[in-house]
């Protein structure tokens, strides 16, 4: 059994300053290197983006020259997968697209004083997911990325990923994506946001990916937009005493085994439970195939934060801000409402952070790194564009022109009043804006 001592930090909140630290910085150099791939493909496109993946990925481009997956082999690869997985993939998509459709935003339409104001809700016309690939297979991804895409009515979503699963190719058959590239870290974030010859150019890129991905989405944004810059994942467990050790120990190993950077924190006003998590964990890492994975992480970054009472422990959670945040403890739906900045939050013992990975409908993209505090999970609303309608009628324009003139004034942009006052001028337009004489200076 691992040494219990110091697999999980047990910690007052008063001493938990180096959890709350989440630096979004990268590794040393990685800036840089990823500026330089990036202005590679901005200038020469696919022959770039072919010399990258040769260099990183060791796969040289197809027959034609490209990196799409043609889709009789996509297809016939999402063939090979077992019809139990996809059953759970085809259940876990019907529960986000119905999670997700509740979230279509309809247009706005107010009228007041002679002015008819609008917001007009449209979908981007083409977005890119980024899917890790490798050996890591990430099929819950892909769903969780391109079905809100398509419940916003995007006409075209374009798939990336350095090296798809076959499971992963099934997701995004169900998920109706369009097309696949089989190209990965900032060259293909590159391709997504400029455009080349054969890999066409996005409005936004979603999805998660290692430190290349997410430094070049971040360098990328303004060109397209993005999602978020990810870091890594995190989970904060709430609980009190009457929480089960062993579901704890086991939810903070499930956030633990994503990687060695994963971030798994438990708050409670309980040191006996604390302790009893502790003894759990060394037990349940004995034979979890990604332990060493998931045992770098808890000593690196993860904690058992003892709080005075309840009010300090709601309170270190909302500085905290957790990506997932669990509520293992009585009276969670009361407690929850206290709680402001989390990205999802796990009702009850019975609710895992697993299945909202997975099953439960609601999007597990979610901000990382204390981004909660101000940042929501991936929806619908993040595929869609609003654009604002404004309609004067005549009586309205002439009214208010004098006021828009004066405000014009007081910022010293003379056309602007001068535009407003055009309105007022007498006979120049009828009712519906048409023309029936020429128009003075618009002054009175």
């Amino acid at each position: 059994m691992p040494s219990s001592a110091r697999l999980l930090p047990i910690m007052l909140v008063a001493d938990s300053a180096r959890i709350l630290d989440r630096s979004t910085q990268f590794a040393a150099g990685v800036e840089d290197k990823v500026r330089t791939i990036l202005d590679g493909v901005r200038r020469l496109g696919d022959e770039a983006v072919a010399d990258y993946t040769r260099t990183f990925d060791g796969r040289a481009p197809r027959e034609d020259g490209g990196y799409e997956l043609p889709a009789d082999e996509w297809q016939r690869r999402a063939d090979s997968v077992p019809a139990k997985v996809i059953e759970a993939l085809e259940l876990a998509a019907s529960r986000i697209r119905a999670f997700h459709e509740a979230q279509r935003i309809p247009d706005l339409d107010v009228e007041r004083d002679g002015i008819r104001l609008g917001l007009r809700c449209r979908p981007l016309a083409r977005v890119g997911i980024y899917v890790p690939g490798g050996t890591a297979r990430y099929p819950s991804s892909v769903l969780m990325t391109a079905l809100p895409a398509k419940v916003a009515g995007v006409p075209e979503v374009i798939m990336v990923t350095p090296g798809p699963s076959a499971e992963t190719l099934a997701a995004a058959r169900i998920a109706g994506v369009d097309r696949i590239f089989e190209i990965g870290g900032a060259q293909a974030v590159a391709a997504l946001s400029y455009g080349t010859a054969s890999v066409p150019r996005v409005d936004k890129i979603v999805g998660p990916g290692n430190q290349w991905v997410a430094c070049a989405k971040r360098q990328v944004y303004g060109e397209v937009d993005i999602d978020s810059v990810a870091g890594p994942s995190e989970v904060l467990i709430l609980a009190d005493d009457t929480a089960a050790p062993a579901w704890v120990a086991a939810d903070l190993l499930a956030q633990a085994e994503h990687d060695s950077e994963a971030r798994a924190i438990l708050v409670t006003t309980s040191r006996k439970l604390a302790e009893a998590v502790v003894v759990e964990l060394g037990k349940q890492l004995e034979d979890l195939p990604r332990r060493s994975i998931a045992e770098a992480a808890l000593r690196r970054y993860g904690a058992a934060v003892i709080a005075a009472d309840l009010d300090e422990a709601i309170e270190f959670t909302n500085r905290y801000a957790p990506e997932h945040l669990e509520l293992q403890l009585e009276g969670a739906r009361d407690i929850c409402e206290r709680l402001t900045t989390s990205g999802a939050i796990f009702l009850g013992a019975w609710a895992s952070e697993a299945a909202g990975d997975y099953l439960a409908g609601a999007n597990h993209v979610l901000p990382t790194g204390g981004a909660a505090r101000y940042a929501s999970p991936l929806g619908v609303y993040d595929f869609v564009k609003r654009t604002s309608l404004i309609e004067y009628q005549r009586e309205a324009a002439q009214r208010d022109a004098t006021q828009i003139a004066l405000l014009a004034d007081v910022e010293g942009l003379d056309a602007h009043g001068r535009s407003a006052l055009q309105r007022q001028a007498p006979g120049v337009v009828d009712e519906q804006g048409r023309v029936v004489a020429a128009s003075a200076n618009g002054r009175k």
